[in-house]
């Protein structure tokens, strides 16, 4: 059986985030390059934003390096200032094949939801990005909450408020979708949630 693992990094948490993004587990910390979210080299995430927000996918990739990296710092800062959260929906997990599949993530222990959005006041939506993350975000909500779909919002009440639950595509290059595509779709949903008013098509 393998071991179990607790959650490596602590969750991002602006005090002004509108938005709570919530993805499964990291990728095992041999494959980081960065100690922050979405750390796998070979992850979009950070491409998307970059293509999104300022037009460029490698605008959050450091330049003139032997070693490919992302800039941390400034996605930190980005983060604070447009008021994105960042975690995951998995506290504690194991890994039954040694890597960042969501097939092959045991969810062991989800993360305290009510205790994040303590942290938030100002939160009324919550993006996954991909379907352990939605499964698990669903699991700690009222039963009767409808699952969200690309493109298709549902809503739920939980800790004494509205919360708006959206389903991203992942942001994994195994998930079957052009780049380009994929920060289309994340672009429509910045600016349907207030956060994104120029940007691509």
């Amino acid at each position: 059986m393998p071991s179990i693992e607790t959650h490596p990094l602590p969750p991002f948490l602006p005090e002004n985030a509108r938005l709570l993004m919530l993805g499964s587990f990291p990728p095992p910390q041999a494959r980081w390059k960065m100690n922050f979210y979405y750390p796998n080299f070979q992850n979009d995430m950070w491409r998307i934003f970059g293509w999104v927000f300022f037009g460029d996918k490698a605008h959050f990739i450091a330049a003139n390096t032997a070693e490919k990296r992302f800039r941390e710092p400034q996605i930190r800062d980005f983060l604070s200032k447009t008021g994105i959260a960042f975690s995951d929906a998995a506290y504690r997990v194991r890994r039954l094949q040694g890597n960042a599949s969501d097939r092959f993530l045991e969810v062991v222990e989800p993360v305290d939801l009510a205790k994040l959005l303590s942290r938030l006041p100002a939160c009324r939506n919550i993006a996954t990005t991909g379907e352990l993350a939605t499964d698990t975000l669903l699991s700690l909500l009222p039963p009767a909450t409808a699952k969200p779909a690309i493109g298709q919002p549902a809503e739920t009440e939980f800790a004494g408020r509205t919360l708006k639950l959206h389903r991203l595509p992942s942001s994994s290059r195994a998930y079957p979708l052009a780049l380009e595509k994929k920060a289309a779709a994340y672009a429509g949903f910045f600016r349907e949630i207030g956060l994104l008013e120029d940007g691509i098509t």
